[in-house]
């Protein structure tokens, strides 16, 4: 059988349920689904959006390669990832990545790792607009960011 590995660079928002329906569907034998979906937040009530970009074609491959990684390092049956790009609005979802596995912990370490990795290595950039009309400079890596790909080395 071959594993579903579903992912995406899209502009339209996406519904949290129909991917979990999507993925748990073609495995009855899953028995875990780990969920994680990362959010525009307001910063306090001064961000108007984040603007987000990416390398058409590279962003793709390298969310393809760490799913890849990840089915490697655990016992999945299923993953999917989604980041938008794009206009965001605080509220609205940014990312998605779902990991299915017979088992609870692999699932959870899998979801883990493939955000650590989504958020430190994927070609995405954001900016911040805010609420005053500035339009901020492109955000820089985090050096929390960074750290939390240390555990998985």
């Amino acid at each position: 059988m071959t594993l579903p590995i579903k992912t995406r660079v899209q502009a339209d928002d996406f519904d949290l349920q129909t991917e979990i329906d999507a993925l748990a569907s073609a495995n009855c034998d899953i028995g875990a689904v780990v969920t994680f979906t990362g959010l525009c937040r307001d910063d306090n009530g001064t961000l108007a959006a984040l603007e987000l970009e990416h390398y058409p074609g590279m962003a793709e491959l390298e969310m393809q390669r760490i799913a890849g990684e990840a089915l490697v390092r655990w016992p999945l049956d299923g993953v999917t990832l989604i980041h938008r790009f794009g206009k965001i609005v605080p509220g609205e979802n940014i990312v998605l990545v779902v990991t299915a596995s017979k088992h609870r912990n692999a699932a959870f370490e899998a979801a883990s790792f493939l955000m650590d990795f989504l958020k430190s290595k994927a070609p995405f950039w954001k900016r911040e607009i805010r609420r005053d009309g500035k339009v901020g400079s492109w955000v820089d890596a985090r050096d929390v960011d960074q750290a939390a790909l240390q555990r998985w080395r």
